[in-house]
């Protein structure tokens, strides 16, 4: 089964969008195989992390921008302003698909494990995610 996920984001930052891939895992009743995530996009990733106290993905994100600034000199891709060569070298760092098992029915994804979109700009609409679940 492939699907396209629609997810709406508002600005920078971490995204769960955890329970809309356990929707996708539920209507392809498949009781084990693997859910394979892809995002479209080259200035936003994946994760998988900690769902429990927010304060992790607020550190994950300040030491992100840390590492990768805005406004740095040494960028040559200006043209779509100061967030988007920072969100190139983001999206390079981190992952632009993940795989999860599906076991039961469900996905193996730890107590405090959550998916989420990585937006990397100061952007705010929707990006595309395909799932694929399959053995």
């Amino acid at each position: 089964m492939i699907k396209t996920l629609q997810i709406t984001i508002n600005g920078q930052g971490l995204h769960t969008f955890t329970s809309q891939v356990e929707n996708v895992v539920a209507e392809a009743k498949q009781n084990e195989g693997l859910c394979t995530l892809f995002i479209q996009h080259t200035s936003a990733s994946l994760l998988i992390q900690e769902n429990y106290d927010p304060s992790a993905q607020a550190d994950l994100e300040n030491w992100l921008n840390r590492l990768v600034p805005e406004n740095d000199p040494l960028y040559t891709h200006t043209l779509e302003g100061p967030d988007d060569m920072p969100a190139h070298i983001k999206a390079a760092l981190t992952a632009t698909s993940l795989s999860i098992p599906v076991i039961d029915g469900k996905l193996a994804l730890g107590t405090w494990q959550g998916i989420y979109l990585w937006e990397h700009r100061h952007y705010s609409g929707q990006r595309k995610v395909i799932v694929h679940i399959g053995t």
